[in-house]
């Protein structure tokens, strides 16, 4: 009959990377007599003699990921004073890298999900983007961290994108004089809206090539410079309705345009 085992997976983060790599060693056993316990946030040596006492009141081994060389060493010592097996998961690893790279370790715990959290909030924010463009849908206007405001053909899309790849969650919102703004709009508060003006010259040319690409005449309404006059009254009046500072894109490239906005944001922030 097996031996009941008792594995201590100590980590001074959450523990996910200690407690997978020892389920894939368990694995190798017959699982019905290895039980795995988490410790998770151990941060103190007072943290580490807890689960020492614990592992030498059962027998039990310890594995695990303390990337703080003084707790690291803490329970190196501890383990070896009471006799108990206690494996490091990434010490060695981390020593063998430093090594080889040249470069020494951060020793900062939770880096790992850190990134994962930072990749999926990447990822929301893109989704978010995709679903509010173009006025899609005026629900996400006050969902949104950013609202861009613009006639047709001022990088509002492109620019949505960029920022959420800065983990930004933004709508936009098209200004056409045939139709009204919808009304989420004079709900945001006004620092986290940005209109955006282009000159009509540098429009005029944009739309044109655009009409062009499409196989279109670039002789439209939509790309005469009567047209593009009006919609830029009429986005000139929604702009000082809401309040919101608003951006000329004429010359800008897109990172230009999103600097602006979110060296504004940054500073709002501090204020």
């Amino acid at each position: 009959m097996s031996k009941k085992t008792t594995i201590y997976v100590v980590s001074d983060s959450v523990g996910e990377t200690a407690e997978l790599v020892t389920k894939a060693a368990a694995s190798q056993f017959a699982a019905s007599h290895i039980m795995i316990k988490r410790f998770p946030f151990v941060e103190d040596t007072s943290n580490v003699e807890e689960v020492i006492n614990l592992a030498k009141l059962d027998a039990g081994m310890i594995a695990y990921t303390l990337v703080k060389p003084e707790i690291n060493r803490h329970m190196k010592e501890a383990a070896a004073r009471e006799g108990i097996t206690a494996i490091d998961i990434l010490g060695p690893l981390m020593n063998s890298v430093s090594e080889l790279s040249g470069e020494l370790p951060m020793f900062e715990p939770g880096l790992v999900r850190k990134l994962d959290e930072d990749y999926f909030r990447k990822v929301e924010a893109v989704e978010f983007a995709v679903k509010y463009d173009d006025g899609r849908d005026p629900r996400g206007i006050l969902k949104a961290d950013i609202v861009l405001v613009g006639v047709s053909r001022t990088s509002k899309t492109p620019l949505s994108q960029y920022l959420a790849h800065k983990r930004l969650k933004v709508a936009n919102v098209p200004i056409v004089p045939e139709v009204d703004p919808p009304e989420e709009l004079y709900m945001v508060p006004k620092e986290k809206c940005f209109g955006l003006r282009i000159s009509a010259e540098k429009l005029n040319e944009i739309r044109r090539e655009r009409l062009l690409s499409l196989g279109l005449k670039d002789t439209a309404s939509y790309a005469t410079v009567e047209r593009i006059n009006e919609e830029t009254a009429f986005f000139n009046r929604i702009a000082e309705k809401i309040g919101c500072p608003v951006i000329d894109v004429t010359n800008k490239a897109v990172e230009e345009t999103a600097n602006v906005i979110l060296s504004r944001i940054h500073k709002k922030d501090f204020d």
